[in-house]
């Protein structure tokens, strides 16, 4: 009888012992996750922190200008589609940038262009399309109609880019540095109508300008193209 009541107290010992010992673990597991709560709230917090911080910057960096750039493709530009292209994607490439017209007793020289994109283009050419107005209001039409021109008539695939001024009071930055002869020397100087073209090496540094009766198909155009391919940047 003894040894019962001294096991009925043993056992009624241990349950209060578990019993107290319950409260302990609700405690323990509840500051195990109220501690992971905040570290996943700290991390995103700094998440958050390091995307403003990135923003910011992003606001705060200074558009690249005719002064401040070092080459061609410094700049940002518009693609016919209105979408934001940085020019340095064409960096260890040969690029012709050629400002065009729809409505220009050169602009036959389409052809000629995407004949060269089409020879030329897997060795490293890339060829930039820039609409322009500023010669006797030869490119009158909106970026979407340029695009339906040059793919109906002309079957373009090379890269064209939206209208933009090559002279005068509003001329963009980009032609504003190419046309600079501070920058550029005697490749420098006021563009004279459509379709001049500046060729730039793999480095983005310009080494040649050709004047707009100077067709793609040049001899001379042609051997400046392949020169500047067969360089390593």
């Amino acid at each position: 009888m003894l040894l019962r009541v001294g096991v009925v107290a043993a056992l009624v010992v241990l349950m209060s012992a578990a019993r107290a010992q319950e409260p302990k673990q609700e405690q323990g597991a509840a500051a195990k996750a109220q501690a992971g709560e905040k570290a996943a709230k700290a991390k995103q917090d700094e998440s958050k922190s390091a995307e403003g911080k990135q923003d910011k910057a992003q606001k705060e960096k200074k558009p690249v200008t005719a002064e401040t750039a070092t080459s061609a493709l410094d700049f940002t530009v518009k693609d016919i589609d209105g979408k934001d292209v940085a020019l340095e994607k064409y960096k260890g490439k040969v690029v012709l940038i050629v400002n065009v017209a729809s409505k220009c007793g050169l602009t036959p020289q389409y052809e000629q262009l995407e004949a060269l994109h089409e020879k030329y283009g897997k060795e490293g050419l890339a060829i930039l399309g820039f609409p322009a107005n500023e010669f006797a209001h030869q490119e009158p039409g909106t970026n979407a109609e340029i695009k339906e021109f040059c793919m109906s008539r002309f079957d373009v695939k090379f890269d064209m880019f939206a209208k933009v001024v090559v002279k005068g009071q509003n001329q963009c930055e980009l032609y504003k540095f190419l046309t600079s002869e501070e920058k550029q020397g005697k490749l420098g100087g006021e563009i004279k109508w459509n379709f001049t073209k500046f060729l730039i090496d793999r480095d983005g540094k310009l080494i040649k300008r050709f004047e707009p009766r100077t067709t793609p198909d040049d001899k001379d155009v042609i051997e400046a193209i392949e020169a500047a391919l067969k360089a390593k940047p």
